[in-house]
């Protein structure tokens, strides 16, 4: 799930990431907006990870999520996907109001 949140006195775009993979233990998000450095996602006790990351405006920005440093996943609310290198999808967050 993606919430947006946009500022007036800011160009960015804070968004909140959730994601609820079963039975994983620790989950990060991966964007190109910063080299696909992993960004660690804090568990709820809902068994939900989330993080906050606050990235340019109108752009459109390639994500995915690493589960367990083992499996990859997508975001089911993304706002597009679009096929990567390797063979399989990325999400894609759009940060235009």
């Amino acid at each position: 799930m993606l919430n947006k949140r946009y500022f007036k006195t800011v160009p960015q775009c804070e968004v909140t990431f959730r994601v609820a993979p079963e039975g994983a233990n620790e989950v990060a998000l991966l964007t190109a907006a910063n080299n696909w450095e992993p960004i660690p996602m804090q568990k709820l006790k809902s068994g939900e990870f989330k993080v906050r990351v606050r990235l340019p405006l109108a752009q459109r920005i390639e994500f995915r999520y690493l589960v367990d440093d083992s499996r990859w996943i997508n975001d089911e609310a993304a706002d597009s996907y679009v096929p990567n290198e390797h063979g399989s999808v990325n999400s894609v967050v759009d940060t235009t109001p």
